[in-house]
This record gives structure tokens, C-alpha cells and sequence, in this order.
């Protein structure tokens, strides 16, 4: 078993899809310093926090789902060194699921890693983020229920800071329970891996940040005409549909480039976001946890900047950005169906070519019967996609 397991948990929308590519960009630095990043990537480590929050019908997401866990942990028990496991979704485990997953990981010194922000900024940007993957929820009305449930990767569960490290590191030292705050404006971005890396010991000069892109937020005109669109969509109810088609193909595709204004809540909201962040903070503070960077980064200000309400967005402005988007969509449209007609037209003249017959061998330069066939399959594959 590892020496040391570090368990990064989230905050979801702290930075931890930032963290995580250059990780996985970096996987065979890392284990030349020491630390295994264990499974084949990102989304190994999602189907584990599935497994861990005792999530349902897991096979439908593959089928290797349902082990994903225990295949990182049998490849922890192998390494000698230290061990990280990243992903945003553990952070909704309960209490007992917690407890679960840190005991299978045996003798390790395990340490819960946290990244977190005010709680006014996560949970607008959390909540556009839910709007990118289908919903038609309203800013105010987000998240859409208080009560826990650990299935529920958009609830409050993985959102609550101090709730989070509660049920976390209820078994564990508080110095072994870390919060990294997020950089301020002020700070270069790479700020918070150069603190993730110090803490689990890794040497960032030596590692390359060049893959790392920024997980960029919808302006307000773009959020409010991609919940609307979201009320009409049919046939997009799976994970990997809304993935590739809304949150891909829509939303970072075609209105993130729009760079549209930043929005906030209600007045009403921001100050009762406010008031659950500063609760969060004063737990923080009693319970001693390790702190990396300003735990008052985590209070949300009191002179929040101004900016606009989804509410305030006028029809003519979806006309607009609806416009914009209709046109960029018909250009794929057209480039694809450009595309299609020529594999058509190359898999049509194959098939006109003449035979010489079943139990003669084509000429050179002629194709076979089965290279016509696999082109045509080809020609369909391409125009689905």
C-alpha cells in the first residue's frame, strides 16, 4: 500500500478541472518524483466517486463503472510512494461513504485535499454549469433542494465547504484535512498549483502547464437562451448526450466564445449565500483544519461588485445571440453535409466499379467488395457525427 494517499475532493468549480489536466498531462513526471495517479484518467477517477457515493445503474455509463474504485485502490496497494486521487464528485460521499472509502485504503496516511472559493461566486458559477448540462432551474432557485443526497452531484453536498471536510474528516487529524483557497484576482492563476504541488509534494518545475485551459463560464444573455433551449431539447437525457451535444457542441462551442457579461443571483440570494459562507468560514476556523492561502478568501465581500441578473435579459437580446448562434450552427450544418455527399460520391463510384467476377482477384487499383463496404460505413459514421 502507498505510503501516503491524498484524496482531492472537490470543490466542484475551484479550479479542479485546472489541476486535473495538468496532473494527467503530467502522469509519467509524476510517477518519476514518486506520486501515482492510478486508473487511465479523469474520468476513472468520476466512475470512483460514483461508486464511493453508492450511485446507480453504473454500468450504463460503461462497464467497467462499477469496479472503478477497487481498481484504484488494487493499483494504490502496488505503489510504494504516494498516491493522489482527484475528482470533484467525492465531496457529496456521506459521512459513512467516506469513512468507507478512507478504510480501503488500509495503513496509508490518507489526506483530504479541498480546494474552495466564496460561496456566492461557486454556486453562480455551479449553477451555470448545471444549466450547461441540460437544466432549466433558475439561478434562485439553485441549488434545487437542501435536503442530502449523496447521488445528487449538483445538491448542496458537494458545495457546503465545512459540511464537506464534517463528513470527511470526521476520522481524520485536522492536520490532515487541507483547504486551498483559490488565488485572488491579484495572484497568477498558476498559484494554486504551485500550492496543490507543494502540498502533495510534487516538484512543478519540472511539470508542463501548457495543456491546462481555463473551464470558461456563459455570459448572462447565453445562460438565459441555453435554459430556455434546455426546456425544448428532446432526446438529450443521458450523461454522454448532454455532454457532447449541450455542454460541448452548444455551450462551450458556440456561446462561451460570445464572452457575454458576468451575472449574480437576487440581492435576496446573494446575501443568504453570503451568510452560509461566513457559517462555513467560523467551522473552518474551530476546527483547525490546515489552511493553504487566506481563509477570509472564502467570506464572500461585502462590496460585491454589481452586475446583472439573468431576469434583466431582454427578448431582443436572445434574438440576438440566438441569431448569432443559428448561423454558426447552419455553417457546421453545411460543412458537414459538404462532407457527407463526397463520401457518398467516393463510396459510389467504388461500388460502380466493374466486377471480374467471385473467384477472380480484383486488378490492382481496383478495391474489394468488403473495402467498398467499409468505406460506406465510414461514409455513415461520419455524417452521425
Amino acid at each position: 500500500m502507498a505510503r501516503t494517499v491524498f484524496i482531492h475532493i472537490g470543490l466542484p468549480k475551484t479550479g479542479t478541472t485546472y489541476l486535473q489536466t495538468i496532473l494527467w498531462d503530467n502522469r509519467d513526471e509524476l510517477i518519476r518524483q514518486g506520486v501515482l495517479l492510478p486508473g487511465f484518467g479523469s474520468r476513472q477517477h468520476q466512475w470512483a466517486s460514483a461508486v464511493v457515493r453508492g450511485e446507480r445503474r453504473l454500468r450504463r455509463r460503461h462497464r467497467d463503472a462499477p469496479a472503478a474504485w477497487d481498481d484504484l485502490v488494487r493499483e494504490i496497494d502496488a505503489w510504494p510512494g504516494t498516491a493522489l486521487v482527484s475528482h470533484e464528485f467525492f465531496a457529496g460521499a456521506t459521512q459513512e461513504q467516506a469513512a468507507r472509502a478512507i478504510a480501503a485504503l488500509g495503513d496509508a496516511e490518507v489526506h483530504v485535499v479541498v480546494t474552495a472559493r466564496d460561496t456566492v461566486s461557486l454556486v453562480t458559477a455551479r449553477w451555470q454549469e448545471f444549466v450547461k448540462n441540460g437544466a432549466t432551474t433558475p439561478v434562485d432557485d439553485y441549488p434545487r433542494s437542501a435536503q442530502a443526497n449523496p447521488r445528487d452531484a449538483w445538491g448542496w453536498d458537494t458545495m457546503d465547504v465545512a459540511d464537506v471536510l464534517l463528513r470527511w474528516g470526521d476520522d481524520l487529524p485536522p492536520e490532515r484535512v487541507h483547504v486551498l483557497t483559490l488565488p485572488k484576482p491579484t495572484e497568477p492563476r498558476e498559484t494554486l498549483w504551485l500550492r496543490f504541488a507543494k502540498l502533495v509534494g510534487i516538484d512543478p518545475s519540472t511539470c508542463d502547464e501548457g495543456g491546462s485551459g481555463a473551464n470558461e463560464s456563459l455570459g448572462v444573455v447565453e445562460v438565459e437562451l441555453l435554459r430556455r433551449v434546455n426546456g425544448d431539447l428532446k432526446g438529450f437525457g443521458s450523461p454522454l448526450r448532454r455532454g457532447v451535444w449541450i455542454r460541448g457542441y452548444l455551450a462551450q462551442g458556440k456561446l462561451v466564445p460570445r464572452k457575454g457579461e458576468k451575472f449574480w443571483p437576487s440581492p435576496d440570494r446573494v446575501a443568504q449565500l453570503r451568510e452560509r459562507g461566513d457559517r462555513a468560514v467560523d467551522l473552518l476556523e474551530a476546527q483547525g483544519y490546515d489552511v493553504v492561502g487566506d481563509l477570509e478568501d472564502l467570506r464572500t465581500p461585502t462590496d460585491l461588485q454589481q452586475r446583472r441578473h439573468p431576469d434583466s435579459v431582454t427578448d431582443a437580446e436572445l434574438v440576438d445571440a440566438a441569431s448569432a448562434t443559428i448561423a454558426a450552427m447552419l455553417t457546421d450544418v453545411r460543412k458537414l453535409t459538404n462532407q457527407k455527399r463526397r463520401a457518398d460520391a467516393r463510396a459510389g463510384r467504388q461500388r460502380r466499379r466493374p466486377s471480374r467476377g467471385a473467384a477472380q482477384s480484383a486488378p490492382a487499383g481496383v478495391p474489394s467488395t468488403g473495402f467498398v463496404r467499409r468505406t460506406a460505413r465510414r461514409a455513415r459514421t461520419l455524417w452521425r457525427r
